[in-house]
Formats: C-alpha cells, structure tokens, sequence
C-alpha cells in the first residue's frame, strides 16, 4: 500500500515508515529498466539490485512517473511493467529527464526517470543516497552538438551520495571529468584512484580523492554539505574484476559502432541507443552482462554506504 503526505509524489509505505524511522534507503532509477537492458534480463537485474540493497542492510525504493505521479517505491508488478517497455494502454513509457518531467506529470503518461530527474525526486522524498550504472555526461563531438547531459546539471545542484561505476562509455570521460570539476561535485574513487571508464575499471584519468570504505565516503560527503556545498558526491566503483572488459576491447567496439551510426545517419537521441544495441553486437552480449554485474555492485557499495550515513 501506498502513502503521501505530499500531493505530488507517492511514496511506498515501506520507504516512508524506513525513512521516518531514520534508517537507510537507496534510491534506484527506472530508466535502465524501461529503456536500458533487455527484457527479461532487464526486470531480472532490477530485483537484483533491489536484493542487493537488502542484503546489505537498506531499504531500495526503485523510483518511476506512474499515471502521471512520481512514485518513490515502485512495486514488483511495477517494475514488471517498467520490464516491458509499455504502459497499460499501450503507450511506450517515456524517458523522463528534468525537461519533460512536469510534460509527463501533466499528460499522466508513465515515465522512467534518468539520473537526473531520479535525484531530484530521491532529494524531494528526503533520500540520501541514489545508485546507477554510470552518469551521462558531456558526449564525444560536443564542441559541434553541444550535448551534455542534464546528468551533471543535476548532480552539481541536488545534495545526494551518488554511486556509479563512472559515465557511460561512450561519452568524452575528459571532458565530463573536467565539467564536473568546474560544478564543484567531488568525484570520489571508490578504493580506486583512477575514474572508472564504466565496463573497464580504469580511464587513466587520476581522480582528486580515494576513498577505502562505506565510512570513509560517508564521512567525506557530511563534511562537504557541512561547509555549505549542495552539489552531489560521485562516489565511481570499478566494475568487478571478472566482469570487466578490456579498456581496448570496449575502444574498437566503440569505433565500429561509431563509424556505423555515422554511416546510417543516426543522430540526435537516436545516438545512444544504437551505440548500446552496436555494442552489445559486436562484444556478443558482454556489454549486457557486464552492464549488469555492474549495476547490482554498485547498488550493494550505495547500501553500505547509506547505513554508514544514517549512524552520523
């Protein structure tokens, strides 16, 4: 069952009565569920973090516009219909970012929310702590589309604990390295001291802190709010070692899809996902599968961190 005492969101009792009760929740987007992996690995991996999170000692509270409403929670027959990529009456559930969050809202659409607009909603239900596979960011060309994720805009003003395994890799890892930089938001290797490159756990790109613990990174982010800061804190987790692909191997993937998306003229939003679905081709499922591992890892680092945060 669900409550709120807030006429523009729901949150599931269960958050809600953890949340009062002060004790750990981590929030999860809905995004690499509705529009991310494919079905059924898709709804297969979204309880998985979920169990993860458990495991570890947290509440999870997947999150997703249903009907219109920001929903902080999602149930299991939610997520099942998350899985599927369709709404009840058939429409394809939307991408929702911070531009078209209050479209959806209004036209009562579904809607599953990316990293930006899933920390907007976590920090609006009082949340702390939010996990993902990896950030967007600035994208390679920029200087020419000039696309940069909403991603950042959303981490340099929402005070949340944010854990990843980096940005995506497809994008311009300098340059969205340096982006957050100049937003202020710490990026934090999690017992690394290299900014993980999403499937590979190193870009060769130093990071400014390291940190060795759940403790270490919790204390880190109090002490950056104390001081008046209200961006975000990345905490970036390597890819378990097993389920890394090679930082070459992800390279001349990446290329060929590239070179692929430029030969059939695929542009715009229509970039990423090709880039994905050509990825996932040409590796022969090992971006899916490492993808995945990925993603319930950092959801079990998010966990311990947020029990770390709650005892402060």
């Amino acid at each position: 069952m669900k409550d709120s005492s807030q006429t523009e969101i729901v949150i599931a009792g269960h958050v809600r009565c953890a949340l009062e009760e002060q004790l750990p929740v981590v929030a999860l987007e809905s995004t690499v569920i509705a529009h991310g992996l494919p079905h059924p690995l898709n709804f297969e991996t979204a309880l998985a973090c979920e169990d993860a999170i458990r495991k570890s000692g947290a509440t999870p509270a997947t999150l997703g516009i249903v009907d219109g409403i920001p929903t902080v929670g999602l149930n299991e027959d939610e997520i099942r219909r998350f899985a599927t990529g369709q709404a009840p009456n058939g429409r394809r559930i939307e991408k929702v970012g911070l531009n078209n969050l209050a479209s959806v809202m209004t036209k009562r659409f579904w809607g599953a929310t990316t990293v930006a607009s899933s920390l907007r909603l976590a920090h609006r239900a009082g949340i702390r702590v939010f996990s993902t596979g990896g950030i967007g960011g600035v994208h390679r060309g920029v200087a020419e589309s000039l696309d940069i994720s909403a991603d950042l805009t959303a981490l340099g003003d929402t005070p949340l604990i944010c854990v990843c395994a980096g940005a995506k890799a497809i994008l311009d890892l300098p340059k969205t390295l340096e982006y957050l930089e100049t937003l202020g938001v710490p990026v934090i290797g999690y017992g690394t001291e290299e900014l993980p490159a999403f499937y590979s756990r190193s870009s060769g790109l130093e990071l400014d802190e390291k940190v060795e613990s759940a403790e270490e990174a919790a204390a880190l982010a109090e002490r950056h709010w104390e001081f008046g800061s209200r961006t975000a804190v990345l905490v970036c987790v390597p890819v378990p070692e097993e389920f890394e692909i090679a930082p070459l191997a992800i390279a001349a993937a990446l290329d060929e899809a590239m070179m692929r998306a430029g030969n059939n003229g695929v542009r715009g939003k229509s970039v990423t996902p090709f880039l994905l679905a050509e990825m996932e081709r040409l590796t022969g499922g090992r971006t899916v599968e490492t993808n995945r591992a990925l993603l319930a890892n950092n959801s079990s680092v998010a966990a311990s961190i947020a029990v770390s945060l709650s005892k402060k």
